[in-house]
């Protein structure tokens, strides 16, 4: 289930008084209490120490994907790689890699231009340079990457999520088909004609998903080495995949 950063009262209001100016405070904190999203009202999120800015074109970026990027960079072989970020929404995942591995190559795609629109404001805001385009998965991609990571849409269409998220952040950004499968499965059947002899997929997960995304790298790909990582709460979150 998809939560919200630290989603308690007290955080909301006291990240409320951080960015809001006084004179809008009473406005904010009116539509917090009629469950709109803290990001979605101060216009930002901090995320592995930088601002990003949310509206309802993205998700909003979750603690869980910071640490994805956590896992993720400690498992490269080398800071100079070309990156591929499938679902890039608000450009976090793509900045935040081109931000500690400054000598690689980063692209991240999207099928939503609205989303890319904001992705390309964060990324000059944070003086980060990307290459962003519009792609459904694989349909505009070419080139080979050492890396291709995802925070995909993965909730079933039938899940409970909460009324925060599903009342107001983009459906296209949560839910997929196949029991939320359908990208995992998506990118693993195709991602050979864009990957090294040598590679990594990263994926962010739904807690239920693990072993299934595991089963699928198995079907699609040959010799590789299959990890599923727990988060923080130590439920499944992550999976990676390698070929050495």
């Amino acid at each position: 289930m998809l939560e919200l950063k630290q989603d308690s009262d007290s955080y909301n209001r006291e990240y409320l008084r951080k960015y809001l100016p006084s004179d809008k405070l009473d406005e904010g904190l009116k539509r917090l209490e009629n469950g709109e999203p803290v990001q979605y009202i101060v216009g930002n999120v901090d995320f592995y120490g930088i601002t990003l800015d949310v509206d309802k074109r993205v998700l909003i970026p979750r603690f869980e994907t910071e640490e994805l990027i956590e896992h993720t960079l400690k498992r490269l072989d080398s800071d100079n790689i070309d990156i591929l970020d499938i679902g890039t929404g608000s450009g976090c995942i793509a900045i935040t890699l081109k931000k500690h591995l400054p000598k690689s190559r980063v692209t991240g795609i999207d099928k939503s231009s609205d989303a890319l629109a904001l992705a390309r404001t964060n990324a000059s805001k944070n003086d980060i340079d990307i290459t962003l385009m519009e792609s459904d998965i694989f349909s505009n991609v070419s080139g080979k990457y050492d890396l291709i990571i995802s925070n995909p849409p993965y909730i079933a269409y039938d899940e409970e999520i909460m009324d925060v998220v599903k009342n107001n952040e983009p459906h296209m950004a949560l839910y997929a088909d196949h029991d939320g499968l359908y990208f995992y499965e998506e990118i693993l059947k195709n991602c050979k004609d864009y990957l090294k002899d040598k590679y990594m997929i990263a994926f962010e997960i739904g807690e239920t998903q693990g072993e299934r995304i595991k089963a699928l790298a198995y079907k699609y790909l040959d010799s590789v080495e299959v990890e599923i990582e727990k988060d923080m709460r130590n439920l499944t979150r992550f999976v990676f995949i390698k070929k050495a």
